[in-house]
């Protein structure tokens, strides 16, 4: 069923909107996915608060050129859907997982804080940990030096219980 214009402005503004607002975009090629698998796949992103949407070349390009953003002609010229997101990271790990998941899928470039990426590069970005461990382990670099602090004063305290205890009994 053909679109009427009043939805592809909505679509186009859609895609806008999420092109200026979130940091990163995920440009996949989904031919061969059944309808099941994109069902499963935007319910799993949705729940990580991922916006995922099949999209029309067209309106791609039409948001793309509003953005001053200029995307390889050879991507457009495949059925596409596009990931959006505000973890650049988190996206491309969960896009990279499904890929290997979904041998049909395949991921082919993205926009990244405003700049166009490869796939390449969303590989890489996908290797690195997420924003989550990055804080734990931050978390446990200011930590480390408490802790020594700690043990080094209770280890004197302990030295100095032991030390009593053996003169309490050297007494006795």
């Amino acid at each position: 069923m053909a679109k009427t214009k009043e939805q592809k402005n909505k679509l186009i503004d859609y895609l806008r909107v999420n092109l200026a607002e979130k940091k990163a975009a995920i440009i996949i090629d989904y031919k061969g996915l059944t309808v099941k698998e994109l069902e499963a796949l935007r319910n799993k992103l949705g729940d990580l608060g991922i916006k995922f949407s099949v999209t029309k070349n067209t309106m791609l390009k039409i948001a793309l050129s509003d953005q001053k953003l200029e995307i390889d002609n050879e991507i457009l010229n495949r059925p596409i859907a596009i990931t959006f997101g505000d973890d650049e990271v988190v996206v491309s790990k969960e896009m990279a997982a499904t890929a290997k998941e979904l041998e049909a899928m395949e991921i082919l470039g993205g926009i990244i804080d405003r700049k166009i990426v490869d796939s390449e590069t969303i590989s890489r970005l996908s290797l690195l940990p997420g924003r989550e461990e990055l804080y734990a382990k931050l978390v446990g670099t200011f930590n480390a030096p408490i802790n020594g602090v700690v043990n080094v004063l209770a280890a004197s305290i302990r030295g100095l219980v032991n030390v009593l205890n053996n003169y309490k009994e050297s007494i006795s």
